[in-house]
């Protein structure tokens, strides 16, 4: 995979009463290191316009989505595991847990597409179960599939 890549992120919520989705496309880096995929990018914050820098770290066991800006949290996903966390925001610190029931990496040559199925509890309540895929594509291969 190329150095430049296209990265689509669209997740569902499901919680009792309601259901939201949310999808992304935006530009950022890849990198390959001992074995592990990287993929960075920066999320503008539409209300403030204030930078998210993320982290993407995918390997064989999970992946970790790390972020830092206004809002910061490193949110850990492994099968069958929950993984607490700290989400540091500027309202105060909530304490998050994620109980991931499966995850799915289909590697290609210039494509990495993860599914991930959770839990997601908020201080120590369940809020919902949630669906997160992430597709990356070396950005010229994304672009001419863009085309056809």
């Amino acid at each position: 995979m190329t150095r430049d890549v296209l990265i689509s992120i669209s997740g569902m919520q499901i919680a009792e009463d309601d259901s939201n989705s949310v999808e992304m496309i935006t530009a950022g880096d890849y990198f390959l290191k001992n074995g592990n995929h990287y993929i960075l990018y920066d999320e503008i914050q539409e209300d403030t316009g204030g930078v998210t820098r993320n982290t993407i770290k995918i390997r064989q066991s999970g992946l970790d989505i790390i972020k830092r800006g206004t809002s910061s949290v490193h949110m850990t996903f492994e099968k069958d595991k929950k993984n607490m966390s700290c989400y540091a925001t500027p309202f105060g610190e909530l304490m998050i847990g994620i109980s991931t029931k499966d995850i799915l990496i289909d590697e290609e040559e210039d494509r990495l597409k993860v599914r991930v199925a959770y839990s997601l509890d908020i201080n120590y309540q369940h809020v919902s179960e949630c669906n997160i895929v992430l597709d990356i594509h070396s950005k010229a291969t994304a672009d001419f599939r863009l085309l056809n």
